[in-house]
C-alpha cells in the first residue's frame, strides 16, 4: 500500500527534492527523492540536515 503523505517545506536541490512529512506513527520524517528519469533514488531521514546533505551529494547513476 503506497504511503499517502502531505509534504510541506519542499525545496529543490539540483534534481533532488527534499520535503518534510509525518509518518504513520506521527513522527516527523524528511525525505530526499531524485526527480531525474530512471534514477529511483529516495530515502527517509530523521533530520532535515541529513536529507539536505544527501540531496547535495547525490549523483545520478543514469546520465
Amino acid at each position: 500500500m503506497p504511503a499517502n503523505r502531505r509534504f510541506r517545506n519542499v525545496i529543490r536541490i539540483g534534481p533532488v527534492q527534499v520535503g518534510t512529512a509525518y509518518d504513520r506513527r506521527g513522527r516527523e520524517k524528511h525525505t530526499a527523492a531524485c526527480t531525474a528519469p530512471r534514477c529511483g533514488f529516495s530515502a527517509d531521514y530523521d533530520s532535515r540536515a541529513a536529507a539536505e546533505l544527501a540531496a547535495r551529494t547525490h549523483r545520478c547513476p543514469v546520465r
